[in-house]
């Protein structure tokens, strides 16, 4: 492995000469699996010396390291002046690089000491309400994981109590919901929150925590359906985005599959990320989409640009991987791209465009509304974006300005 890196023998010798050889070659060969590069391996493998002797880790084999320790040890070792190779930037970036190396390097190791956060009295509440939507209402990970945060924030909001909910009232419901409002949180996210807080309550309700009426008496903002307006570019914008991910950078090519798949299909963020290499058939040129809100799959047709921009992806940019998801980080460590919001805003700023909202949800709403300014039905849309619920797509028929003047020019005859 050293050999991969050291030219000189003196740094070989150093290397091979140095602690913890076997822990230090088995980690290194996982970075290399891993995809990372020979000039960061490099990196790693001097910093692996120092943080050894640092950490004083062949004296104490069997130690656990906390976070603390390793931020001592780093503020020393960032007073002391480093090599070019190791450091360029000044004490701040050592500092830092020192904490990062250390921290994984141990994690690896399994001598890392986790810092918890301290337990809280409702822990096991949303434990138990987690299990429940997962096991018995058969809920997406993403919802579970939502409703338990909106659950725990609130907790948090309400301060010191006994440590059960029985002497809670809808009064201190609504003051937090209250302050969410004097805070400026939009009505639609207030009245998430509070169905959120709802499907708590009726759950804390059946264990007896609390009294079963409670979850019945709190209430959000009023939503009016259909009150506003789908946000999303025009299908120009969206050809000028595509556009912008042409060339032969590997971030575009794999950036450019991700954008085709949401913009000519209409995906939701995480039914892209969780698409798999089983998931496409390429000898009946089918793509096979599992739903990530009911988690049925629905088969799709894959269209030629489509499957032209993931082929080129798997063939010229995608690392070697035992991952079996398509989409992988293009750096070191190789691992599934699990969120695309970022990717997705940093590429719509930069076509200067002033949108509501820039992530990948935009471009699902882009693909339907251009959908029905192609003359497509509702019904189309929706088996299209993969809707159960016609209603879902019924806010589309807002953006048919054809056809809201046709109706506005329909003829009364002697009616008024």
């Amino acid at each position: 492995m050293f050999e991969r890196f050291c030219k000189r023998p003196a740094a070989l010798a150093r290397h091979r000469a140095g602690p913890l050889l076997q822990e230090r070659l088995t980690y290194l060969v996982h970075l290399a699996g891993q995809g990372m590069c020979v000039r960061s391996l490099q990196q790693t493998a001097e910093y692996l010396l120092v943080v050894a002797d640092y950490l004083r880790l062949v004296d104490r084999p069997s130690e656990v390291i906390g976070k603390d320790e390793i931020d001592l040890q780093a503020v020393r070792w960032a007073k002391r002046r480093l090599s070019p190779s190791m450091n360029r930037s000044g004490g701040r970036t050592s500092h830092k690089v020192f904490c990062c190396q250390a921290t994984n390097w141990l994690k690896f190791l399994g001598r890392f000491q986790q810092q918890l956060p301290p337990a809280s009295w409702f822990d096991g509440m949303i434990a138990e309400f987690a299990d429940y939507m997962d096991n018995e209402r058969g809920l997406s990970a993403t919802t579970i994981h939502d409703r338990c945060r909106f659950v725990r924030r609130w907790f948090d909001q309400l301060g010191a109590v006994n440590g059960s909910l029985r002497d809670i009232t809808i009064a201190q419901i609504d003051a937090v919901l209250l302050k969410m409002i004097a805070g400026g949180y939009a009505p639609m996210a207030i009245e998430t929150y509070a169905n959120h807080l709802r499907a708590f309550f009726r759950f804390a309700g059946m264990r007896g925590w609390c009294g079963c009426g409670l979850a019945d008496a709190i209430r959000g903002p009023r939503i009016f359906t259909h009150a506003s307006l789908p946000s999303g570019p025009n299908w120009d914008d969206v050809s000028r985005l595509l556009a912008s991910t042409e060339g032969d950078r590997p971030m575009d090519i794999r950036d450019r599959a991700i954008l085709m798949l949401l913009a000519v299909y209409g995906l939701r963020a995480g039914e892209v990320t969780h698409l798999r290499l089983d998931d496409i058939d390429w000898g009946q040129e089918l793509i096979f989409v599992t739903c990530s809100k009911t988690r049925s799959r629905r088969t799709c047709p894959l269209t030629r640009p489509v499957g032209n921009a993931i082929l080129r992806y798997l063939k010229e940019v995608r690392p070697r991987s035992a991952h079996r998801d398509i989409f992988l980080s293009t750096r070191a460590p190789i691992q599934p791209v699990r969120e695309l919001w970022a990717l997705v805003a940093r590429r719509l700023r930069r076509l200067g465009l002033s949108l509501p909202h820039y992530g990948p949800h935009a471009l699902r709403h882009a693909c339907a509304s251009y959908l029905l300014a192609q003359g497509l039905s509702l019904k189309e849309i929706g088996d299209h974006l993969g809707h159960r619920d016609p209603g879902s797509t019924r806010i589309y028929a807002k953006v048919d300005l054809p056809g809201l003047r046709a109706v506005a020019d329909f003829e009364l005859g002697g009616v008024l």
